[in-house]
């Protein structure tokens, strides 16, 4: 009877561990985080204040369906985006794998783009800024940075 006793304590000690190794990650694919998020957007790169978005919200903006994901693809985020004096804005979007977050960033290239096309008229001094954005993917998650200091976003990202 010991010896039985003995085993389930050794089984369940086993389990514990495996489960402890795997807590924690995320699909073992590191990416930026929502603290680098808040680094940037309290280091003053920013001229305009900035409202935070949901993550339904900017599936929608960037128009990531049309880009052939699908909503349960984009798992969390922090959004943050001019109500409409500049073309100002900060997310990451995180997804469930780097693939995701690969296509992704070529919708939110194309999301750049056509901001440059329609504010080129409406708001030529913001063109610069979207020209210049930062758009990085790193593991499942997806960067913008379109700010008026781009060389201080890139050195916060290192």
């Amino acid at each position: 009877m010991k010896m039985m006793k003995l085993f389930g304590l050794a089984a369940a000690a086993v389990c514990l561990l495996a489960l402890a190794g795997c807590g924690g990650q995320s699909g073992g694919e590191a990416g930026y985080t929502k603290e680098q998020v808040q680094t940037i957007l309290d280091s003053g790169a920013f001229t305009d204040e900035l409202d935070e978005l949901d993550c339904d919200t900017a599936w929608a903006l960037y128009q990531l369906e049309e880009a052939g994901l699908s909503r349960e693809d984009l798992t969390d985020g922090v959004i943050y985006r001019s109500a409409g004096a500049t073309c100002e804005e900060l997310s990451l979007l995180i997804f469930s794998d780097s693939g995701a977050a690969q296509t992704a960033q070529g919708a939110l290239e194309a999301y750049l783009q056509s901001q440059i096309e329609n504010n080129r008229d409406y708001r030529p001094g913001e063109i610069p800024k979207l020209e210049d954005a930062v758009l990085r993917q790193e593991g499942s998650t997806v960067l913008l940075a379109v700010s008026a200091d781009t060389p201080a976003v890139e050195a916060l990202l290192g």
